[in-house]
């Protein structure tokens, strides 16, 4: 009885080439998954500090010029925007209804926003007089605020920020905002600056960087070098970032501070 020779065998040395080529082909590789950007570290170094209204409990702050400062608050019954000098005179202010806590500001050439907390309201704002003009719904709490060219961004104390349209003012997308893969919850004040939004994490003193396209952190602050000499209080945790061009400095604050920083966003020296 003549014995059965493997198939591969009766082929040679191509016939098992031919065969392991087959295999491998024939096998799904899964792509690699994009790494994550690498997350640079900042520290902000103090360039000078002004005074600021240690009643407000600041919800958003924002730089009309070099001098001058526009500031939303919370609370019930306490809630408003004004207008400020950064030497801390008051120029202007308007309030809104009482039963209605205030949240973050921004401002566009043709109006100032305002948002509400739970009470899912966005409130445009005359520019000169800062009273409102109308009001318009939104989806969700309303935490921080900034804008860009693209739209107007708002966070919710989420890891999502939310871009509104610029003409319709509906949600147009949401980012998912991750640092190594990872959700970053409790995005709260905003600041965009170019394509980076910056935002506080409540109620740390920890300011990220986002890629306002992908979501991703690319920047991480530790900001809990600025003394608040704030009243003893957990809520009174750094709140508040504005951008000032002109330096490329940013402003710092936070809920009942009574003074404001002007600070250079420094990397983190490897012996630190």
């Amino acid at each position: 009885m003549r014995q059965s020779t493997p198939r591969f065998a009766t082929r040679g040395f191509g016939g098992v080439l031919l065969a392991s080529l087959f295999l491998l082909s024939s096998c799904q590789v899964s792509p690699s998954p994009p790494s994550a950007p690498p997350v640079e570290l900042l520290k902000p170094t103090v360039i000078q500090s002004f005074p600021f209204d240690k009643s407000s409990f600041t919800q958003g702050l924002e730089a009309e010029s070099s001098d001058t400062l526009l500031i939303g608050t919370g609370q019930k019954g306490q809630s408003r925007v004004y207008r400020s000098t950064l030497a801390g005179q008051e120029l202007q202010s308007s309030p809104i209804d009482p039963e209605i806590f205030g949240e973050g500001i921004t401002r566009t050439d043709s109006a100032i926003w305002q948002l509400t907390w739970k009470d899912h309201q966005l409130i445009q704002r005359d520019v000169d007089t800062l009273m409102p003009v109308r009001r318009l719904p939104l989806p969700t709490e309303g935490w921080g605020i900034c804008h860009q060219e693209s739209g107007i961004y708002y966070s919710d104390g989420s890891s999502i920020v939310r871009r509104l349209n610029p003409d319709t003012l509906t949600v147009e997308e949401q980012v998912n905002v991750t640092q190594a893969g990872q959700p970053v919850p409790g995005l709260n004040e905003l600041e965009c600056v170019g394509n980076d939004i910056w935002a506080n994490v409540f109620p740390t003193h920890r300011i990220v960087r986002i890629d306002s396209h992908t979501g991703a952190v690319t920047a991480s602050v530790d900001a809990s070098n600025l003394l608040s000499h704030a009243d003893p209080d957990p809520n009174n945790v750094l709140n508040g970032i504005a951008f000032l061009p002109e330096s490329g400095h940013f402003l710092l604050s936070g809920k009942r501070w009574p003074q404001l920083y002007e600070v250079r966003m420094d990397p983190v020296s490897p012996e630190n």
